[in-house]
């Protein structure tokens, strides 16, 4: 009866592992020229954006494939974000080398120590702080604002984008995206140097 029983086990088993089998190829087969059409058209969506420029051949730049599973404007601001994110991290990386603000816990320069050092608190208040400007840029979306530069500014403290014409804009939201993508790579320069280094050819050990 328990050889029985283990036959039986088996032979469900392989059935199934076969109906998976089956079923994964039936779904992948057809599904290739959907992503291939998918692709092309998120691809297309990229078009005449701002950032299609010389250093990427004048040509959509997406080797990996993410355009097929989000729309365009998402991952422009998400590259916006992002890089705006870097240029931060880029200055900060530096800046405690230059001056350090009196602090009773975190007393090293070393930004990877200084991270590890800091007390929980005030990863609370960053948190808190960021959720802040994102309900802030959620806002003013819904009143019709942008924080990419495409429409009246969410964020604008010094009041001087609307005094630019259209072509100063352009190129205004040319500068930051480059300057946001350099800074993303220069972070994870750092960064890479830091736990590997000479990793980075560019940059002496320790930096």
């Amino acid at each position: 009866r328990k050889e029985h029983i283990s036959t039986t086990t088996n032979s469900t088993m392989k059935i199934a592992a076969l109906a998976c089998l089956l079923a994964s190829a039936s779904a992948f087969a057809p599904a290739q020229q959907g992503q291939s059409a998918s692709a092309l058209k998120s691809s297309t969506e990229f078009d005449g954006m701002i950032g299609i420029s010389n250093e990427v051949g004048n040509k959509f730049f997406d080797p990996v494939g993410l355009a097929q599973w989000a729309p365009a404007e998402h991952l422009r601001k998400a590259e916006l974000s992002n890089g705006r994110s870097a240029m931060l991290a880029v200055v900060g990386w530096e800046f405690p080398k230059i001056y350090m603000f009196p602090s009773d816990d975190v007393s090293s320069p070393d930004p990877m120590k200084a991270i590890l050092d800091a007390d929980p608190q005030w990863w609370a208040q960053f948190i808190i702080f960021c959720g802040t400007v994102e309900a802030f840029k959620y806002r003013g979306e819904l009143e019709g604002k942008s924080y990419t530069g495409d429409g009246p500014a969410v964020i604008d403290w010094t009041n001087t984008w609307e005094t630019l014409d259209e072509k100063e804009k352009e190129e205004m939201r040319l500068k930051e995206l480059k300057n946001g993508r350099l800074a993303m790579l220069a972070i994870a320069s750092f960064v890479s140097n830091y736990y590997l280094p000479g990793s980075v050819p560019l940059l002496p050990e320790g930096f």
